[in-house]
């Protein structure tokens, strides 16, 4: 969420009585809280990591990747969601660990102005993230919005570890990752959230998600 963007929601909120809930999406991997630049940056540094760990961890050819990580991106909003929808056998935090470990973190730098605008919002703030735990709070930390935030969501919330079984069915299986854009997610996180979905305004910078 930009500057401007938060400038947007407080003229909203003044018009309203203050029990509106704000909720933020998955800031920690996009641009929603962050500057647009910085956030394809990283975004780019991620992608590139997420073929590497495709490659290295997961032993898929590396001519496959592309093709594959552009179908399981389209089927299920995330690629993590869809290998292990189609039977990988890959360890959330390994993969997080992984995916997050090298990113450059340094290229955030506090955001004063929009600390204050966020605590100048009368609105309870909660963050949905399909990023973990660690993910988020260092992008937190780094930003300096740690206690700008009422509760969090993050991938662990949602997603307690399972086994699942090899599938080699030519059609594509349900994942078992509790993950946006998924509806299932949003209801899963609104109840853990104890959030009143007709009285939120959720803000994410990916279409689908919203």
């Amino acid at each position: 969420m930009s500057s401007v963007t938060a400038l947007k929601v407080k003229g909203l909120e003044k018009k309203g009585n203050g029990k509106t809930t704000l909720t933020i999406g998955d800031f920690a991997n996009d641009g929603t809280i962050q500057e647009t630049d910085i956030s394809e940056a990283l975004m780019g540094v991620k992608a590139h990591v997420m073929v590497s760990y495709m490659i290295n961890k997961l032993g898929i050819e590396e001519d496959q990747v592309p093709v594959m990580c552009a179908q399981l991106y389209k089927e299920y909003g995330a690629t993590m969601a869809g290998l292990k929808a189609i039977g990988y056998d890959l360890d959330y935090d390994d993969y997080h660990s992984f995916v997050h470990g090298i990113l450059p973190y340094e290229w955030l730098k506090p955001d004063h102005t929009l600390r204050n605008l966020l605590h100048s919002l009368p609105s309870r703030k909660v963050i949905f993230s399909n990023a973990n735990e660690a993910h988020v709070a260092k992008v937190l930390q780094r930003l300096g919005l740690e206690d700008c935030f009422d509760d969090i969501v993050y991938f662990e919330t949602l997603n307690p570890k399972v086994e699942v079984p090899k599938n080699d069915s030519k059609e594509l299986p349900k994942t078992p990752v509790v993950c946006k854009p998924h509806e299932n997610s949003f209801v899963q996180a609104f109840k853990i959230a104890e959030i009143n979905s007709h009285k939120t305004m959720f803000f994410d910078d990916s279409i689908c998600n919203l």
